[in-house]
């Protein structure tokens, strides 16, 4: 079986969709070490220009929601990110193009199960969520997010932090008071529990 670490130098040189706007750019982190597995849609096109992912607005209001600062965010050993895409897909007439499938296909069954540590998966976005739960997702986005209980403490789903979705925060106003609260709770436990078993590695509780 081949190595997280040559996997990893293989797709961020993997060139399959050559006709991507701004060309490939793979935008991925992993570690084996990993508790916390985020499964996104793909990146926009500021995390292509600074193959940094969560790097915009939704990257901050997303760290928002875990209750974590950048550090705690982009050391590889507490948060894996693996997004749908790993390349910015393009625009379309109302946002970025969804996430192409070829990612999917090509290299999450190779990449997930090297990610033997994983305890937390936050499916953000309905292709995600389409992804991490099948068939036992409801019927939309806001009624999957609505039943989070039912997923968790495995998987938390939710909307995506972009500023776009900022009337959808507008209308559900249980996502905040119930399911952020619960969500840091859950994510604070897991990297307690990384620093309780020895890690040298800095915990924010």
């Amino acid at each position: 079986m081949i190595s997280l670490e040559n996997l990893l130098v293989e797709i961020r040189a993997c060139h399959a969709c050559t006709d991507l706007p701004l060309g490939p750019r793979p935008v991925v982190v992993a570690d084996a070490r990993a508790p916390i597995l985020i499964v996104g849609q793909a990146p926009g096109a500021k995390v292509h220009a600074s193959g940094v992912p969560w790097s915009d607005a939704s990257g901050r209001r997303l760290r928002q929601w875990l209750g974590v600062d950048e550090a705690t965010f982009y050391d590889p050993a507490q948060f894996a990110i693996v997004p749908m895409g790993f390349c910015y897909p393009g625009r379309g007439k109302s946002g970025d193009l969804p996430p192409r499938p070829e990612c999917r296909s090509l290299w999450h069954p190779q990449l997930l199960p090297l990610l033997i540590n994983v305890k937390l998966i936050l499916a953000i976005g309905q292709y995600a969520q389409a992804y991490c739960l099948g068939d036992t997702r409801k019927a939309d986005l806001t009624a999957t997010v609505l039943a989070w209980r039912d997923y968790a403490p495995r998987t938390f789903p939710l909307p995506h932090p972009s500023p776009r979705n900022q009337l959808w925060l507008k209308r559900n106003p249980w996502f905040e008071t119930g399911v952020i609260p619960a969500l840091q709770t859950r994510v604070a436990d897991l990297l307690t529990t990384k620093c309780l078993a020895g890690s040298n590695i800095s915990c924010q509780k």
